[in-house]
């Protein structure tokens, strides 16, 4: 889903939301130690800021290679043939940052809720 969205629908925005929503689920359905042995809340950070990352550095290559930020023939991405997976230039390497992001974004946001919710009834419980 999110490596194909140069060529179907879906991409790094919708793939992401389902592969974070996943492990939301995992967590969820079994509990909170068993969604953090798939990925725990330090890992989610770090995804998520990589994957940030690498989509500006992405954006960066471009202009390295004497283009505009983002840009694909003009930076000499290597465009391929339309409809192969290698046919959009730089933009599967980028939906895939935007996976990334979007899973760990879902993931780091669940994590904090409930460690929130945690923290309010651990407070709630010691002063009744």
């Amino acid at each position: 889903m999110i490596v194909n969205g140069h060529l179907s629908p879906g991409g790094g925005f919708s793939g992401g939301a389902i592969f974070g929503s996943s492990l939301v689920l995992v967590a969820i359905s079994f509990n909170l130690e068993a969604g953090a042995k798939q990925i725990s809340h330090q890992t989610a950070s770090l995804l998520e800021s990589g994957g940030a990352l690498g989509f500006a550095l992405t954006g960066l290559a471009a202009i390295f290679l004497g283009g505009n930020y983002f840009a694909n023939r003009a930076a000499g991405f290597p465009l391929g043939e339309a409809g192969e997976f290698f046919s959009a230039g730089a933009i599967w390497i980028i939906t895939v940052f935007i996976g990334i992001k979007v899973a760990s974004t879902i993931t780091t946001l669940f994590y904090n809720i409930i460690e929130k919710e945690q923290v309010v009834g651990d407070i709630r419980r010691t002063d009744t």
